[in-house]
């Protein structure tokens, strides 16, 4: 049998009566574990110790919370190959970028440690005369903090860690897809020197474990990162009790390529931005939109690369595409390949399951062309590695294609021309914009979110963090003689 794995609230493990296993999607064999669920008693017991905790967590010296911040980020960093292997082995992605992701997520943490001692306020004379004014800001209260699967420990990383910074009570639902990786975190930050009750785990359903949590009025802030339907089942559960919330939800991103390009550079960031973590990431670059001039050069290049994209379990050293993360979301892309085919859309490359050397949820890196931004396969998020191409014939009728969606988190042009380039990212309606990059991949030190469906409320990462976990308080100070 397996170990089973608590929760860690009001400062202890605790199991439950219910339990989920953790399968590897790379090989449905290995058991990763057992995963206790959290009921209502547990989940009541977690904010009302929460709400207990903060008192304390207020008045926690700044330098020592930098400092337990500071511990988390390096220990992470310093585990990240053991604790990266373990997040591919429940997630999927392939080693590399498992690794990567735990040694971004140490990196938020010591970011944050930083942003402790950076904590100023401001000041300012009144109109009325010998009065004050003085400007701070202070903790949020608690936070529930809903993450998702594809990120387990980067995505958490990044809320948690500027939601302890400025001295809030976290209460974690994480995805049950990875419990590992938020059991490890968890325990990492517990073990820190923070507050007591500084964070409490909490796993369990979405629809049921997460609902209960945002519906709660003792709760003070929710960032959620997920898809839009929930996102706006939260937003109308939150805005019951006006509690502030922050939601990170789907996108449609768009990479265009123009006459002018560096066609292999273009291609790269193509099969990076749409393929890579099995195009299961809210920056992936579904929709490529391709000048007819280099249209047959491009798609060349493109189905060349795909064939070289080694799909296989997320620990062989040779994999360069995992699994995807489960069966439902197997199934689900599959439909689609159908969907995309019966609405007139060419497939070109993949579309199709594979077996490899272990049993498990293997999808071959699919590509269609001959699309149109009205087929539903250009409209909606699929979170699979399957990439549309689109045909243009000149820069402003990409750019029309590129803004025609719901959707706005980032968007990609690749161009030799600078006016093009400034053009673009001035004019492009999403939240982030990359010339000559991939759509996927972002810097910890600045904001990240998106426009349209994609984002609501402030920006997360960097020093844009602040808005959403803190709250002003303006003071006025009478001087007496």
């Amino acid at each position: 049998m397996s170990e089973t794995f608590g929760n860690f609230i009001n400062n202890q493990w605790v199991t439950s009566d219910t339990i989920i296993t953790n399968i590897n999607p790379s090989d449905t064999t290995d058991i990763i574990g057992q995963y206790a669920q959290a009921n209502d008693a547990q989940l009541n017991e977690c904010i009302e110790s929460a709400r207990k905790a903060l008192p304390a967590l207020r008045s926690f010296p700044l330098e020592a919370r930098s400092n337990a911040l500071n511990m988390i980020g390096k220990e992470l960093m310093e585990r990240a190959e053991e604790l990266g292997k373990l997040l591919s082995r429940e997630e999927g992605k392939p080693l590399p970028e498992g690794k990567g992701e735990v040694y971004r997520a140490g990196q938020f943490f010591c970011y944050y440690a930083g942003e402790v001692l950076r904590q100023l306020g401001e000041n300012a004379d009144s109109v009325r005369p010998q009065v004050e004014i003085d400007i701070r800001r202070e903790p949020m209260g608690v936070v529930a903090v809903i993450s998702p699967w594809n990120f387990p420990t980067a995505t958490a990383s990044w809320k948690i860690a500027p939601a302890l910074a400025f001295g809030n009570a976290v209460i974690w639902k994480p995805a049950n897809l990875t419990p590992a990786s938020a059991y490890m975190l968890t325990d990492i930050i517990q073990r820190s020197g923070l507050a007591q009750n500084a964070l409490q785990l909490v796993m369990g359903s979405g629809s049921h474990l997460g609902h209960q949590l945002v519906s709660d009025k003792r709760i003070d802030a929710v960032s959620f990162t997920g898809s839009y339907e929930v996102g706006v089942s939260i937003a109308q559960a939150a805005s019951a009790n006006l509690t502030k919330f922050q939601l990170e939800l789907g996108s449609k991103n768009a990479l265009m390529v123009l006459e002018d390009a560096d066609i292999d550079s273009a291609v790269s960031a193509a099969v990076v931005g749409g393929y890579s973590g099995t195009g299961q990431k809210c920056t992936a670059s579904s929709r490529l939109v391709i000048h007819k001039k280099i249209y047959d050069a491009f798609l060349d290049k493109l189905t060349t690369a795909l064939s070289q994209l080694t799909v296989g379990n997320a620990l062989d050293p040779n994999t360069k595409m995992g699994p995807v993360v489960s069966k439902s979301q197997l199934d689900h892309n599959m439909q689609w390949v159908e969907k995309a085919q019966n609405e007139g859309a060419n497939l070109v490359y993949g579309g199709k399951t594979l077996t490899c050397k272990d049993e498990g949820y293997y999808m071959a890196p699919t590509l269609f062309t001959d699309t149109h931004n009205k087929m539903t396969c250009n409209r909606e998020e699929i979170f699979a590695p399957l990439c549309t191409i689109q045909t243009i014939d000149t820069y402003e009728e990409g750019l029309h294609i590129v803004n025609d969606t719901d959707y706005g988190l980032v968007a990609g042009l690749f161009t030799r021309s600078l006016a093009k380039a400034t053009h673009f990212r001035r004019s492009v309606e999403t939240g982030c914009v990359t010339i000559n990059l991939p759509t996927a991949g972002t810097d910890y030190h600045v904001p990240f979110g998106g426009r349209k469906n994609s984002s609501f409320g402030s920006r997360e990462q960097g020093k844009a963090a602040h808005e959403f976990y803190t709250q002003v308080k303006t003071s006025y100070i009478h001087s007496q003689f």
